[in-house]
């Protein structure tokens, strides 16, 4: 199983990224591969909203946007990792994400179906310093759009509340548990659809 990681925090070693660190090890414990791209350090222009992919379903800007698209089109797991801010995708995340409606117009406008039937799917890990009760709903409704038009199936999410300061998440040992069920249970789901 190839997996992309698509890390969208800004701040190195923080609870986003060590939650998908915990998830990702369990993957290539049972012989995935698994593809880190940390969108900071990456040069990536906004979506101009300027139709250029309309009739393509490629973008006209020209960044380092352009191996996202490739690393993403050839996994066949893609994460989303985002601290949430302000209720919300990192802006990291959230530049990435809009500059996948070439992807869309490549599915909705051009009609091409990328790699359908074969399971492919997406999933969000975010975590939140405060624990508002809707804290992961405007990200978990961006992310199901970003991976419809990357034509990959939302896979559903693991998000953990009440972590702050940097590495909070590694005193909360039954959030590292649940990490590596998520693992456990999408290896499941992947290897299920192998044998199919």
């Amino acid at each position: 199983m190839q997996v992309v990681v698509l890390l969208g925090s800004p701040r190195k070693g923080g609870n986003s990224e060590t939650l998908a660190g915990k998830v990702a090890e369990r993957v290539e414990q049972a012989g995935g591969t698994v593809n880190w791209i940390r969108l900071n350090d990456l040069s990536l222009r906004p979506c101009q909203g300027c139709g250029g992919c309309d009739k393509t379903g490629s973008c006209v800007v020209k960044d380092d946007m352009g191996a996202i698209y490739q690393a993403v089109d050839q996994a066949d797991c893609v994460f989303l990792v985002s601290p949430v801010y302000f209720y919300g995708l990192s802006a990291q995340c959230k530049t990435c994400g809009d500059r996948f409606q070439a992807r869309w117009a490549r599915k909705y406008l051009l009609k091409e179906r990328f790699r359908q039937g074969e399971g492919r799917k997406g999933y969000l890990l975010a975590t939140a310093a405060t624990s508002g009760q809707k804290i992961f709903d405007c990200s978990i409704l961006t992310s199901r759009y970003i991976f419809d038009a990357l034509d990959l199936e939302y896979g559903g999410e693991l998000v953990v509340k009440g972590v702050d300061k940097r590495k909070a998440i590694l005193d909360h040992p039954e959030e590292l548990a649940r990490a590596e069920a998520f693992a456990d249970m999408l290896l499941a789901s992947h290897q299920g659809r192998r044998e199919r």
